[in-house]
């Protein structure tokens, strides 16, 4: 099935879906930030099958998320690591992950638990704020046009 691509959308959250595209994006991220780097590691960790993985991650290196790099000179193989562009989705993760352990999973039941790595506690939940005020709700925040105006903040 062919997709329709959102590039010439001019709507953040069309170009976030363009650049993360699928369910399958979305778990090779996942294990990227668990630390996988390897084609064998990204396939045992998504069961996916190789065509579509490496579908994806040529995807994501193209996007800029992923930075590939043979495992050794001259090697086919390649060890893939997330740029800062691809790590700066560390929050967006987090977020989606609690979002479908309260929605999905309900509380208690959640099958991983994101924790402090020093701490060993769970994270705080994700919230949006601003200028000392937060958390925020979607009833809080509008969006303008990049040609509205936007105070500027002192």
């Amino acid at each position: 099935m062919t997709r329709t691509s959102l590039k010439d959308t001019n709507c953040s959250w069309a170009q976030g879906a363009e650049a993360i595209g699928d369910k399958w994006t979305i778990l090779i991220l996942r294990d990227a930030l668990r630390g996988v780097n390897t084609f064998s590691g990204f396939a045992k960790g998504i069961g996916v099958s190789k065509k579509v993985l490496s579908q994806r991650l040529d995807h994501l290196h193209s996007s800029g998320l992923l930075a590939k790099e043979p495992t050794e000179a001259g090697s086919s193989r390649m060890t893939y690591q997330l740029t800062d562009k691809g790590l700066a989705l560390f929050p967006v993760m987090v977020a989606l992950g609690q979002w479908a352990d309260r929605w999905v999973y309900g509380d208690g039941n959640q099958p991983m638990i994101p924790v402090d790595r020093r701490t060993r506690q769970p994270l705080d939940e994700v919230v949006i704020t601003s200028e000392g005020r937060g958390p925020l709700t979607s009833s809080d925040v509008t969006l303008l046009r990049n040609d509205e105006q936007v105070l500027a903040r002192d």
